[in-house]
Formats: C-alpha cells, sequence, structure tokens
C-alpha cells in the first residue's frame, strides 16, 4: 500500500506517494532547494528523474581529404634523383646554343652558373623555412610549396598575416598555370618533331592528327598515380635526353671547333637581355623540389650536402653548360633556337628528334603530377566521392589530359602566350616567394651583422628576379608582335593578289 510521506525542509513541503521507489540522494537533492524557492509538486519532480538524460547530438567532423587520397609509396635516393633530371631537363636544354650567342662566350658561362647557384639557393631557402614550419608545428610531413607559404606569412607581422591565404592560392595557381603550360607546350613540340620526321620520308600528315595519336602513350602514361611507379618512365625520358644531346655533341665536336676568337665573349645588354630570358628559365624545378622531398623514404637525403637536390643540379647545370658552350662554338651566330635544327636533315638529325620528342613525352607525366597533387583534394572534397578516391583520381587525370590537348589543338602560337605567362609564374616561384618567406622567417636574427648580410642577399635575389621577369617579358612579346605582324603582312598580301 502506497503511502504518504511529508519532507519539510526550510519551508519547502513536498508530497511524496510512495517513500520506497525513491533514493536517499533523490531526497537529499530536495533538501537542498533554496527556501524562497515556490512549492513544488513531487509527482513533477520525481517524474522528470526517472526520464533517462536526453541523447548528445554529435555533429559529424567533415572527412580529411588526405585520409581518402591513396599514399605515396616512399622513394630512394636514386628514384628521387631520376625525377630531379628529368623535372629540370626538358626541351631547353637544346636552346642553350642560342642563349650563349646572346651571353657571349665568356660571359654567358659564368652568367649560367650564377643563375644556378641563386637558383639550388633559392631552393635551399624554400626547404629549410618548410623544415621550420613542420617543426613549430609539430606536423607528420613537411609542408609543401603554398602551405609554406601561408604558414610563414602566418607567422609574419599583422600585414603579412592577413595576406597568408590569398599567398597561398597564388602560389598554387601559378604551379598549376606552369605546370599545365609545360604539359601544354609539350603536346606542340612533340607533335610538331613527328610531323618534322615524318617529311623528311615525304609523309604528310597534319599536325593536329599527330597531337590526336601523341594522346594515346601521353594519356597511359599520366594514369601512373605514384612517385616511385613513376620512376622507369623519368628514367627513360632521361636517357632519350642525354642520348639526344650526346649525338648533337658528336656532331658538333667530329670535325673540332673553330678559335675561340672567332666568337663573341661578350655581348650588349640588349643581348643580356634574351641570354637571361632563355637561361633563367632552364632551371624552373622548383615545384618538384617539396614533393620529392616528401616522398623520401629518408627526407633529409634530400638536401643534405651531397643530396638529391645539389648532386642532381650539378649535373644539370654541366648538361646546360655543354649544350650553350658547344652550341654556340660550333654553329656561332647561325645557331638555331633548338641545336637539333643546326644537324640539317642527316639520319643524325632525325634521330635526335626522335630522341628528343621521346623524352619530352615521357617528362610529361611527372609535370602533370605536380599539378594533378593540387588540384585533386579540391575536386574529391566538391564531388564527396570520399571512398572512390583512386576512380576520381584517374577519372580527373583523363579529364586533365583532355583539356592540355584541347589547348594545344585550338589555340594559335601557344608557345608565345605560355612563354609570357610562364616569365610572370615561373619568376615568382624560382626567385621571388622563397627569399621574401626567409626575410619573414629570419627577421628576428639576433645577429645584427647577419641579419643586414640576410637582407642584401635577398634583396639581389629579388633585383635578379625583377630583370629575368622584364628580360622575358620582352623576349615573349617582341616574339608574339614578330609572329602577328608576319600574319598580318601575309594576309594583306594575299587580300592584294586577290583583288588584283
Amino acid at each position: 500500500m502506497s503511502k504518504s510521506l511529508k519532507i519539510i525542509d526550510n519551508g519547502l513541503l513536498i508530497n511524496c506517494r510512495n517513500k520506497n521507489q525513491y533514493s536517499l540522494s533523490d531526497y537529499e537533492e530536495i533538501s537542498s532547494f533554496d527556501s524562497k524557492s515556490a512549492l513544488l509538486n513531487s509527482e513533477m519532480f520525481f517524474a522528470n528523474k526517472k526520464k533517462p538524460p536526453a541523447p548528445i547530438t554529435r555533429i559529424p567532423e567533415a572527412p580529411n581529404v588526405d585520409d581518402h587520397i591513396k599514399k605515396e609509396i616512399p622513394t630512394s635516393y636514386f628514384q628521387s634523383f631520376i625525377h630531379l633530371l628529368k623535372g629540370n631537363i626538358g626541351p631547353g636544354l637544346f636552346a642553350m646554343g642560342f642563349a650563349f650567342m646572346h651571353g657571349g662566350l665568356l660571359v654567358a658561362p659564368i652568367l649560367t652558373v650564377l643563375i644556378a647557384l641563386v637558383s639550388i639557393h633559392c631552393q635551399h631557402m624554400l626547404i629549410n623555412s618548410s623544415i621550420k614550419m613542420k617543426t613549430l608545428r609539430n606536423a607528420e610531413k613537411y609542408p609543401d610549396f603554398a602551405e609554406t607559404i601561408e604558414q610563414c606569412f602566418e607567422m609574419g607581422p599583422t600585414a603579412t598575416q592577413r595576406l597568408s591565404r590569398t599567398m597561398k592560392m597564388l602560389v598554387n595557381l601559378f604551379i598549376c598555370v606552369t605546370q599545365l603550360g609545360f604539359c601544354c607546350i609539350y603536346f606542340v613540340f612533340i607533335s610538331t618533331n613527328v610531323k618534322q620526321i615524318l617529311l623528311a620520308y615525304d609523309i604528310h600528315l597534319d599536325v593536329h592528327y599527330v597531337m590526336l595519336i601523341t594522346f594515346v602513350p601521353i594519356w597511359l602514361s599520366s594514369m601512373i598515380t605514384n612517385l616511385k611507379y613513376l620512376t622507369p618512365v623519368s628514367f627513360i625520358a632521361n636517357i632519350c635526353m642525354i642520348c639526344g644531346l650526346s649525338i648533337t655533341m658528336y656532331y658538333g665536336l667530329k670535325d673540332g671547333l673553330p678559335e675561340i676568337g672567332d666568337r663573341k665573349l661578350y655581348t650588349t645588354p640588349m643581348d643580356l637581355a634574351l641570354y637571361f630570358g632563355t637561361a633563367i628559365f632552364a632551371f624552373e624545378g622548383i615545384a618538384l623540389v617539396l614533393p620529392l622531398k616528401n616522398a623520401m623514404a629518408n627526407p633529409h637525403n634530400f638536401d643534405r650536402p651531397m643530396g638529391v637536390l645539389n648532386v642532381g643540379m650539378f649535373f644539370v647545370t654541366l648538361m646546360f653548360m655543354t649544350a650553350g658552350f658547344v652550341g654556340y662554338s660550333k654553329w656561332g651566330d647561325d645557331v638555331a633556337g633548338s641545336l637539333t635544327l643546326n644537324l640539317g636533315d642527316t639520319i643524325g638529325a632525325q634521330i635526335v628528334k626522335a630522341m628528343v620528342s621521346m623524352g619530352v613525352l615521357f617528362g610529361y607525366p611527372l609535370q602533370f603530377h605536380i599539378a594533378i597533387q593540387i588540384m585533386l583534394p579540391t575536386v574529391i572534397e566538391t564531388f564527396k566521392c570520399y571512398n572512390h578516391s583512386l576512380a576520381a583520381n584517374l577519372t580527373f587525370r583523363t579529364f586533365m589530359v583532355v583539356v592540355t590537348l584541347g589547348i594545344a589543338e585550338l589555340v594559335p602560337n601557344l608557345g608565345l602566350f605560355i612563354s609570357l605567362i610562364g616569365s610572370l609564374c615561373s619568376t615568382a616561384l624560382a626567385l621571388v616567394f622563397p627569399p621574401i618567406i626567409e626575410l619573414i622567417v629570419k627577421r628576428d636574427i639576433s645577429s645584427t651583422c647577419s641579419r643586414y648580410m640576410m637582407y642584401l642577399k635577398n634583396t639581389i635575389i629579388l633585383v635578379l628576379a625583377f630583370a629575368g621577369f622584364l628580360a622575358g617579358t620582352y623576349e615573349s612579346l617582341s616574339e608574339i608582335i614578330k609572329e602577328f605582324g608576319s600574319e598580318v603582312k601575309t594576309t594583306d598580301s594575299v587580300l592584294v593578289d586577290s583583288n588584283s
């Protein structure tokens, strides 16, 4: 039988029908109410006590895109070395004879070494800043180029902190434009060379059809999503480029070189600008540096004194010096924009063109891979394909290869416009951003002498970058005006002939 229970505490009266169904703690909780509280209904109070607590609704966290993207399999010293060589050796290697003609046989080698040293130093500045950001944030891996720029700006003064997100987006944009620009040019370069080879054997095929044929091997090689598995492709590309250069050097040296006195030792400032515009873009592999370091099993081996970066860039510089010196010494003022054109219609010339075309074709996937690494996380997040990341990766890669083919097919004189855009993007990536972030990161150096030396060094590099931008822009605009001027004259002559 239910019994009534009254609890009186400091004027608070509560009626309970059955004291056996409530615990002592319930009574204690009731007793703790303030005496000024109104009379509470016992049924309502104990009814609320019996209700289970409301479930806690947890807001699901946004998926981490990086967790759904296939991780890179670590690469070795040799594999990273192969990729670094391929990332820096492209069609520009065979343009160094033309560059030396504008620099002079004495001045050009000195300036080439100087540009190489500055470029390598800027790459080390970027790596050192990335290492510092990783240490400060206790991160698992080194931040990439854009993340390093963003984090360095965030730790700077207020003015740079506001620009951190903008700088990150700008760097990613510049890298994608530069890398995909290379890919578009590769389509044009390969198809043009293949057409010339076919014409030597009286085979006439439109260059646009050649591009479509070229699409198949480029697309297949671009489906390799891991740098480790891309090593054989880059290795074949390097062998092709080195063999092509070796055959060219053989033709250049087989009959001996003319007397050095027959060649210009130095040139005018205007010619030096043309040299600078060609040579400065020969060392454009800075976008590869952090991805290659991050992909290594032992990242420390990348930037140590005898690491991948220093050893690889030594061989790259040596190859550029050899091509430039021998090319200009042999052919003088007749040296062409590409040394392959100086070989004439010989069998050796056709072999070199085929080798270089193969080297450029197999170099496409590496340049392409860097841009895809940047864009893929955004694509996966936008389309919510977290559980199908590999399919999304392959589909997006196919789409972007088609896009680069389409641009190469549809845009006339594409190389001139890519060169103009590259004079801004490449110079900014290679020579502008690294000194700026070092100025931010090391602004509080305790030694006054070291701080001012750092200011002086980076100011000189920024002046060099500005000169490179002006020279590249001048050269590109000159070629664009020349090209379109000749087209206008041709059109006018056709109209005159038709009217007459």
